[in-house]
């Protein structure tokens, strides 16, 4: 029998830690002069309450979890933290349901960046900070569990990088609560500089922190219902920069402040950004001689909106909706890329590619030369088989998922481009879709509920790697 007793406790820590952070858009409330009783207030209240009777229940357990706990808790802690993340949602003057409410913030947790909400340009800011909140939040998690637990679970790209006799060089530091301590450090400081650049643009301080914490954990979450059309061209440069320096592997950045650039060597990175420029010079050509716009328009509007889609943030600067076939092709494509593992972004990401054109070159090789000796090698170090069972096994899974969630959707009545691209942004935590309802101009709003409580577990799905998730499905799992 599974002994559930740490995983409870632990979860009831990070419940009592949700309800602890919402006393920070509480605290904007109460500066605001919002009229008591304050939602966030009751919402944390509530939460440090339920939390700490998971902790005193559960109080004097073990915590070195097995692989079957490691799963569970995986699970139940980014499921928990949105449920109780939606309460203030629920209580505040939005009255929203339970359905929008959890929709709008397993969202934020997973730093998708879909929302049922409108209106954001008169919306308190105690509710836009709890939204950017939460992907900044979100997005730091994301970063830590990459590096300490998916590694463990073997679900995720970072497995290659697991701390391993054969690989310790690749770890900047030794223990792992340094090497989070530093990941932290340079999420933090990453998020200051952004919002600094933001406000040295023009956004007001409130816009540029709200915008940092969303930009750097690719999360696409805004202060306004446009997005970012009515921004000045400055501050969608600098929202480019920071969405592709939070779609690169934040590991590297600990390196480089240790003195080694290896950020600036790093294949992974090089064909990530090598994808991204090829992106941007299609859409900049198709911008500027099919649908006339200035060159340096084509330029920015390109560089912005392929980086924002490609890094599965989701911000937008026009409707590239209505750019024409090509430039949604294209799009439609970028979604699946995302960017660099042990990063904030989603999607399938740029490692797995990187491993099945090297395991492509050899299969093409042994077809004219049957007897060679394919040298399978990862920035040097050969790949294993375990590593590429475990990237053509997710590759299959993930499409297949795409696939059948797409075709659950098309049961709720949403047509196939809606259905399709609501799927392929759930599960790659991309943001907008594609289409006049999901699109960059459009909301997810009018979506049947089914629907949202589909691309909610989607959006679970896809930001915990799949496996994670389809592994408790299996009735052996439970089995022991």
């Amino acid at each position: 029998m599974l002994d559930l007793r740490p995983v409870l406790f632990v979860v009831g820590l990070l419940i009592c830690a949700v309800g602890v952070a919402m006393i920070v858009p509480a605290t904007m409330n109460w500066l605001e002069g919002e009229p008591a009783p304050e939602p966030f207030s009751i919402a944390a209240a509530f939460s440090i309450g339920v939390g700490g009777l998971f902790v005193l229940a559960n109080r004097g357990t073990t915590l070195a979890l097995t692989l079957r706990q490691a799963y569970v808790l995986t699970f139940l802690a980014w499921l928990a933290v949105p449920m109780v993340g939606a309460l203030p949602l629920v209580f505040s003057e939005l009255q929203l349901s339970y359905t929008d409410a959890f929709f709008e913030t397993m969202s934020g947790v997973t730093t998708t960046g879909s929302t049922v909400l409108v209106g954001l340009d008169t919306m308190p800011h105690s509710i836009l900070l709890w939204r950017s909140l939460l992907q900044w939040l979100g997005g730091v998690g994301i970063i830590v569990m990459a590096i300490a637990i998916l590694p463990w679970l073997r679900s995720g790209g970072m497995q290659l990088f697991h701390a391993e006799s054969s690989d310790r060089s690749d770890k900047p530091m030794p223990r792992l609560a340094a090497i989070t301590t530093a990941l932290c450090g340079a999420y933090v400081s990453a998020s200051v500089a952004c919002a600094v650049a933001y406000h040295w643009t023009g956004m007001s301080v409130f816009d540029a922190i709200a915008h940092a914490m969303t930009t750097l954990a690719t999360g696409g979450y805004s202060t306004r219902d446009l997005s970012f059309f009515d921004y000045p061209a400055s501050a969608q440069w600098v929202g480019t920069v920071f969405m592709i320096a939070g779609a690169l592997p934040f590991l590297l950045y600990v390196r480089a402040v240790r003195g080694d650039w290896a950020i600036l060597r790093d294949r992974q990175v090089q064909l990530m950004v090598l994808l991204l420029v090829a992106a941007v010079i299609v859409l900049t050509l198709w911008l500027h001689w099919h649908g006339g716009r200035p060159l340096d328009d084509a330029i920015r509007l390109a560089a912005f909106n392929a980086a924002s889609v490609m890094t599965t943030t989701g911000y937008a600067s026009d409707d590239f909706a209505l750019w024409g076939p090509l430039a949604v092709g294209v799009f439609f494509y970028l979604m699946f890329i995302g960017g660099c593992t042990g990063s904030t972004s989603g999607a399938i990401k740029v490692f797995r590619f990187r491993v099945l054109f090297i395991v492509l070159r050899g299969y093409i090789f042994r077809r004219f030369m049957p007897h060679t000796i394919i040298d399978r090698r990862y920035d040097g170090r050969a790949l294993s088989m375990d590593v590429v069972e475990g990237v053509m096994a997710f590759l299959a899974v993930y499409f297949l998922t795409v696939a059948v969630a797409a075709l659950v959707l098309g049961g709720f009545g949403l047509d196939w481009l809606t259905a399709l691209s609501g799927a392929v942004q759930a599960i790659g935590n991309v943001g907008p879709g594609l289409g006049p309802i999901i699109g960059p101009a459009g909301n997810f709003a009018s979506l049947p509920d089914g629907a949202k409580w589909i691309l909610a577990f989607a959006m679970l799905l896809g930001r915990l790697e799949l496996f994670t998730v389809l592994v408790l499905l299996t009735p052996g799992f439970w089995r022991g």
